[in-house]
């Protein structure tokens, strides 16, 4: 086991600091992360580094009045401290009238979601994944860049009214970027997994070696509606921001996409291909979604699509309070079904499109729309005739997921991608890749 607290520490320090309450009611998280990463330049090692760090946040409650202290020495003056603080900051701030109480004893999911060879990872075998890549850049004259990080990682809560809930997991971010040395080709590949043994660094290394020699000298292309191969990275991107707006409060109040003209929300409306479905579950290997969340209310499978419809939004405890509904579970980590359609039949099957890599510096344009703007990046590639003819430069393009799951024309098998803009870890996203007609591009750019 990595040096995270256990199951019997956590329940000593947070029941111990907890016996030094006065508030009305009080809550102890305890979170203990070690992190490791890596990473490389010009085809070596640049940094290395291994942190442990875990720490305490008590939050009291006087009434409404709500506050939180936090502190990583547990020793009893230390812990009788927070605890102070937290009730002094209490008397000081004004009521929360949304603060509903805290949880009494509750029996979370249990997923296995800690692996050894995740929470065991030594610098030593973190430089042997990354020569696997470096390897192959050098031997094609290539320059090699990336990032390699893993976590082990302990969460506890406990409450004066009796609960007490522990989690343990791991996980690892793998990204890579390699490029020509004239600077005219680029090509990325990368993924997450919570097993460091499913990561097969050489073939994400050969996916990116081969993206860089094949996108050298790009040619523009007109921006317009475009029939796109989007490979699964870019249909995380997409996806993933529609489900950072899957919040119940937003579509009541009417602020939201998911709001319905009128009043109320768009549960049970279909809103994309009926072909779509997307599911979150804290027991499925292939995901293993956060148990429990900050107040240790357990999560649960929930299907968020199904067929296309709307089935359920994220619904925190004071919202269902207020409006009389069921509370959630909490899409930390989500799961898109797919088809069997390959890339190689997504691109055989277009006559004139493109294919996309990878999206990078994406922004928000009209919540309402769910409408992004963003750019491509590190292998754009045009499509003629079923195959792939050239590579071309760049290319902004301004949409919404909402429209992208409407214009679906073929989907892949999912696969575990990397979900972030940047290389570090966020939480688990499965997508298939999609064929998509009538994607927009704004214009061209001449950014590598």
């Amino acid at each position: 086991m990595a040096n995270i607290i256990s199951r019997e520490e956590a329940l000593r320090i947070t029941e111990r600091a907890l016996s030094f309450s006065r508030a009305d009611q009080a809550r102890a998280n305890l979170s203990s992360a070690e992190t490791g990463n890596t990473r490389f330049a010009q085809n070596q090692l640049s940094t290395s580094g291994d942190t442990t760090n875990t720490t305490l946040t008590i939050t009291s409650a006087l009434g409404r009045k709500v506050a939180s202290a936090t502190t990583n020495i547990f020793t009893d003056d230390a812990l009788r401290r927070v605890v102070e603080t937290s009730e002094q900051l209490a008397r000081l701030v004004p009521e929360n009238e949304e603060y509903v109480g805290e949880l009494g004893p509750q029996e979370p999911p249990e997923p296995q979601a800690y692996f050894e060879s995740t929470g065991e990872l030594a610098p030593e075998r973190r430089a042997r994944a990354i020569a696997a890549v470096t390897e192959q850049a050098v031997a094609r004259d290539l320059v090699s860049t990336g990032f390699l990080i893993h976590e082990a990682a302990s969460d506890a809560v406990a409450t004066t009214r009796g609960l007490f809930v522990y989690g343990t997991r791991t996980r690892v971010n793998f990204t890579t970027t390699v490029r020509t040395p004239d600077g005219t080709g680029s090509g990325w590949a990368g993924t997450s997994a919570h097993d460091f043994d499913d990561l097969d660094t050489r073939q994400l290394g050969a996916t990116a070696v081969e993206k860089a020699l094949a996108s050298r000298n790009p040619r523009a292309v007109e921006p317009g509606r475009w029939t796109v191969v989007m490979e699964p990275t870019t249909v995380g991107n997409m996806v993933s921001l529609m489900m950072n707006q899957l919040g119940a409060r937003a579509a009541d109040e009417g602020r939201s996409f998911f709001s319905r003209p009128g009043g109320g929300t768009r549960i049970g409306e279909q809103f994309v291909d009926s072909r779509v479905n997307i599911h979150s579950d804290p027991d499925d290997p292939t995901i293993f979604s956060t148990p429990f969340n900050g107040e240790g209310l357990p999560n649960r499978r929930m299907v968020w699509v199904e067929d296309g419809v709307l089935k359920d939004l994220e619904t925190g405890r004071y919202w269902a309070q207020r409006q009389g509904t069921e509370i959630t579970g909490f899409p930390a980590g989500w799961y898109m079904s797919g088809g069997s359609s390959t890339l190689d039949e997504m691109i055989a099957s277009t006559e004139r499109g493109l294919l996309l890599t990878r999206f990078w510096y994406i922004r928000g344009v009209d919540p309402r729309t769910i409408l992004y703007t963003g750019l491509t990046r590190d292998g754009t590639f045009l499509i003629e005739n079923g195959r792939i003819s050239h590579p071309v430069k760049n290319l902004r393009w301004n949409e919404s997921p909402i429209f992208m799951l409407n214009n679906i024309e073929m989907m892949g098998e999912p696969v575990r991608i990397s979900a972030g803009e940047s290389s570090g870890l966020t939480n688990t996203v499965v997508v298939p890749p999609l064929k998509v007609r009538d994607f927009t591009f704004t214009s061209v750019s001449d950014a590598i």
